[in-house]
């Protein structure tokens, strides 16, 4: 049963350039402009009008646009839920800017040791979220700590949950990895590792979607019964100012707003596009976060079920009680 018919969130892809490497990832590679303000400006009233309740400025790297904070204050001003994440390389200079705008902060972290989680970011990033937790707090910031879940750190999440995490008295996001595109993650976590997760998701100070789990024990989305309504829970905006539909990940796509995303999401184009959400192909097996998270809140099914849990948990930490998804 169909509970929330509007999209509830929005990727706003700021730029596609990024000043890491990381190694699970391939949107650094990509050419990319850097958003306009008057386009915001126009995007954010337009998607207030759509019913979106969260803004998710997201990249590449966020903190590049140098006017990232401007953006966050006209999305707070019109009453959004705003959420970005970030590296922490530029963050320790934008801190004061930024300060009061980030509903959820989030500093990624995928080791304990710094020159493992360099390596895999391609660059010194560690040193910079350490710095940017001592920031965060001094300035009443209640940033969380972002780590993606692969076979090949899964060791390191107790780690950072006992040596980082509970000291600093921050909450402990666990993002399982995806695969998509080209892009070599090492493949899907592993039975055990999943069965893992699923243990420490009961811990204290960890937030982990338990119905990301469940899924992914089923074999991801299925065409012929798909849980994913990333085209309908979700609005897409490139650097470009395009509509990207259904989702980023596969970008089937892309239409130029041109000062109209209101009308142009309403268009019989773009709903006809969006109504195959879940049942291309392509779509076969997708485990994809971004977009499963808004799925599971908008209708009543078994993995709406499973994610409720954590959710209501997140929010308690996070002392809100906002209807986020």
């Amino acid at each position: 049963m169909r509970l929330i018919r509007k999209p509830v969130l929005c990727n706003y892809y700021v730029t596609y350039r990024c000043n890491a490497s990381c190694h699970f990832c391939d949107i650094w590679e990509k050419p990319s402009p850097y958003i306009e303000l008057k386009d915001v400006e126009k995007n954010l009233k337009d998607l207030k009008k759509l019913g979106v309740r969260v803004i998710d400025f997201t990249g590449g790297e966020p903190l590049l646009h140098q006017q990232i904070d401007v953006f966050l204050r006209i999305a707070k001003k019109l009453g959004f839920i705003t959420t970005l994440t970030t590296n922490a390389l530029l963050y320790p200079k934008k801190a004061e800017a930024l300060k009061g705008l980030v509903d959820m902060l989030h500093f990624s972290l995928d080791f304990a040791d710094a020159a493992k989680h360099d390596e895999v970011r391609g660059v010194g990033c560690f040193d910079f979220v350490m710095k940017s937790i001592e920031i965060a707090k001094s300035l009443g910031e209640k940033p969380d700590i972002l780590y993606t879940a692969m076979n090949e750190n899964i060791h390191e999440l107790e780690k950072i949950y006992y040596n980082i995490c509970l000291p600093n008295n921050l909450v402990l996001i666990v993002n399982p990895i995806f695969d998509y595109n080209a892009v070599e993650t090492g493949g899907g976590l592993t039975q055990e590792n999943l069965h893992y997760l699923t243990k420490v998701s009961r811990w204290k100070n960890i937030y982990l979607n338990e119905a990301f789990i469940k899924l992914r024990e089923e074999g991801g989305n299925h065409v012929d019964d798909p849980v994913c309504k990333a085209a309908s829970s979700s609005i897409v905006i490139s650097p470009k100012n395009e509509l990207i539909l259904p989702c980023y990940h596969l970008g089937k796509q892309e239409f130029p707003i041109q000062g109209d995303l209101y009308n142009l999401y309403k268009s019989d184009e773009v709903q006809k596009l969006a109504a195959l959400e879940g049942r291309l192909p392509e779509c076969e097996g997708c485990a994809i976060n971004c977009y499963m998270q808004p799925s599971f809140a908008v209708e009543i099914n078994r993995y709406f079920w499973k994610a409720l849990p954590s959710t209501i948990k997140y929010n308690r930490l996070k002392g809100t009680w906002k209807n986020i998804f």
